[in-house]
This record gives C-alpha cells, sequence and structure tokens, in this order.
C-alpha cells in the first residue's frame, strides 16, 4: 500500500488554514460582539450605529464560522 504524501500534505494544509480562519473568524466575532455591549463610540457617530455596526459584524463572523462547519459536516456526512 502506497501513501501518495503529496495528497496527504495538502489535505494538511488546507486543514490547517481554515482551522486558522475559523478561530480567527470566531475570535473576531467575539470581539465584535463585546463591542456591541461595551464599546466606548467615537464622538462624532452616534452610539447607536457604534453598537449596531459591531452587532452586524459579529453575526457576519458567527455566520461565516456556522458555514465553514455545516459545509465541513455536508462532506463527510454522505447523502
Amino acid at each position: 500500500m502506497d501513501v501518495d504524501w503529496g495528497t496527504l500534505g495538502g489535505v494538511f494544509g488546507a486543514s490547517l488554514g481554515i482551522t486558522v480562519v475559523v478561530v480567527v473568524m470566531f475570535s473576531l466575532g467575539l470581539a465584535a460582539w463585546a463591542r456591541a455591549g461595551h464599546g466606548e463610540p467615537a464622538p462624532d457617530t452616534p452610539p447607536d450605529r457604534h453598537r449596531k455596526m459591531a452587532a452586524v459584524t459579529a453575526v457576519l463572523c458567527f455566520a461565516a464560522c456556522l458555514a465553514v462547519a455545516a459545509y465541513g459536516i455536508d462532506l463527510i456526512v454522505p447523502g
């Protein structure tokens, strides 16, 4: 039985890259979520707008993480 080391390395690299991207996106989502409730807005922007933008950013980051996880499950589960 032969192992195609190039393909195995490619799978490892892709898995590592996607893992790093998901962790960074989740971390950015947590930071934005915290800002939505606790951040000090800039003096020239309304406070409501600052919190809404932070909340939207957090939701988009979490949605991206969920999409990657759902795609991974779709690849694994046959059907």
